[in-house]
């Protein structure tokens, strides 16, 4: 067995759409970043790859190769996976934020992220109780532990 943990950043920006998970969400401002900025899949993209030995999002995926600019995270985990060799066995992630609420969409963004890796995957989330620039809702953070059983 071998665990990864993966984290992401993203500052809010006008004029864009917000997607975690993979869902889109209904909220006054995205998320800024290269692809669709979806930091829930993001953070689970860089644990599989570290459980797997990969490296991270960015060598995979650059941020300076146009073929990346606004793709759908979802797609770039389901190429993630198929670079991984062994079982994912379970992804659990959680979500730091303010707003949005992510209730309504934890059962979505689940069942998105567990079909992309055939997995079961666990999404939580928590606020920063107003401290610092997750407290101020500048952006949204994401924590992801992944294990991969090897073949």
């Amino acid at each position: 067995m071998s665990v990864g943990i993966g984290y992401d950043s993203h500052r809010f920006e006008e004029g864009r759409r917000l997607v975690l998970g993979g869902v889109e969400i209904d909220h006054p401002r995205g998320l800024a970043g290269h692809s669709d900025a979806d930091v829930l899949t993001h953070a689970v993209i860089d644990a599989l790859l570290g459980a797997a030995g990969k490296g991270d999002l960015g060598a995979l995926f650059p941020d300076d190769e146009e073929r990346w600019r606004d793709a759908d995270s979802v797609d770039l985990l389901r190429t993630a996976v198929g670079t991984i060799a062994g079982r994912i066995v379970n992804v659990d992630a959680t979500l730091v934020c303010e707003a949005p609420r992510i209730g309504p969409y934890r059962a979505e963004m689940e069942r998105i992220l567990a079909e992309a890796t055939s997995a079961r995957v666990s999404v939580k989330a928590t606020t920063n109780e107003g401290m610092g620039w997750i407290g101020r809702s500048e952006g949204i953070a994401c924590l992801a532990v992944a294990q991969v059983e090897a073949d």
